[in-house]
């Protein structure tokens, strides 16, 4: 849905979006323009509001609990990569994402 804005016009948010998104806005990986859009929406949505605190204090509690473990960087590709599929599947998003990986599993020839 489009609403008019007084000099341009912005797609409205959906609740569904928006809560869909609501772990990618928290770990900052909207991009810039989708960021400022959902966080209209969620400071205009008291329902969307409480539930970004909510899930906000649940990261925050994990954080405190895990202390400074950090999980290794494949799981969190992993893991990343399967909530941007349940999303996908469960609203209908086709997502794409490319990953270039070079491992060296040899030690190159030495030159004599």
């Amino acid at each position: 849905m489009t609403i008019r804005d007084e000099s341009h016009e912005r797609e409205q948010v959906s609740c569904d979006d928006a809560l869909a998104e609501i772990y990618m806005l928290l770990d900052r990986e909207c991009t810039p323009e989708r960021d400022a859009e959902l966080r209209r929406h969620i400071e205009d949505c008291p329902p969307c509001l409480e539930e970004y605190g909510i899930d906000e204090q649940i990261k925050q509690l994990l954080a405190r609990k895990c202390g400074g473990e950090h999980a290794p960087a494949e799981l969190k590709s992993r893991l990343k990569a399967s909530i941007r599929n349940t999303v996908a599947e469960r609203y209908g998003w086709t997502m794409s994402e490319t990953e270039i990986r070079i491992e060296r599993t040899t030690e190159p020839p030495t030159i004599s």
